[in-house]
């Protein structure tokens, strides 16, 4: 089975994505790390339910061919790019799910965990299909980590040309009533928050 783990902002720098999203949510994200390996680097806050957002952007101290979330190739104004799912085997969802792999092996500090990044580090179908991680036994993932701001994310709605199909390829995988899928010309996606301000709508 996979479980909502986060969902992803993508922007071309972290300063612009940070104005961005706290003037969107009303609130404060923290301090978040480097993905060395991809040349990525992030805030974070910590969602309701145990989940959490990320605000992802290229890292320009650690600038690196081998991208991830396309994040190598992100250009435009902060938008959602991405949702991220965890799973307790990761091979067995990989293997019933292929187009969200293969596994790679990552670390930041004391968090350890497996992520599927398709070749070339882009996103399977171009984000409708979430990415998939398995974190380490033992590692407290960012979600029990960091600071609640009240803000519950409680509605995700996945755009795609494909999505019927893409719905249907999670049957059986994944049971979130947050989680719907709209067939659409452009693919995209589209959040619903409640925060202390009241109800805020993300794209």
């Amino acid at each position: 089975m996979l479980a909502l783990d986060h969902v992803a902002i993508g922007c071309a720098t972290i300063a612009e994505g940070q104005v961005w999203a706290q003037a969107a949510l009303g609130v404060p994200l923290q301090p978040g790390g480097q993905h060395r390996r991809f040349g990525t680097h992030n805030l974070l806050l910590g969602l309701e339910e145990g989940l959490y957002l990320e605000l992802i952007a290229p890292d320009p101290d650690n600038p690196t061919a081998e991208g991830w979330f396309g994040m190598n190739r992100f250009s435009g104004p902060p938008r959602l790019v991405n949702w991220i799912c965890r799973t307790d085997d990761l091979s067995a969802a990989l293997a019933a799910l292929p187009e969200a792999g293969p596994a790679v092996e990552m670390q930041r500090g004391d968090l350890r965990w497996q992520i599927g990044v398709p070749a070339g580090g882009g996103l399977p179908h171009a984000g409708a299909m979430p990415t998939l991680i398995e974190w380490a036994a033992g590692t407290v993932p960012p979600a029990g980590r960091l600071t609640q701001r009240g803000v519950r994310l409680t509605a995700w709605q996945v755009f795609h040309p494909d999505a019927a199909v893409i719905e249907g390829r999670l049957a059986g995988w994944l049971d979130d009533a947050r989680v719907t899928f709209v067939t659409a010309p452009v693919p995209g996606f589209r959040a619903v928050f409640d925060t202390p301000g009241g109800p805020r709508v993300l794209s």
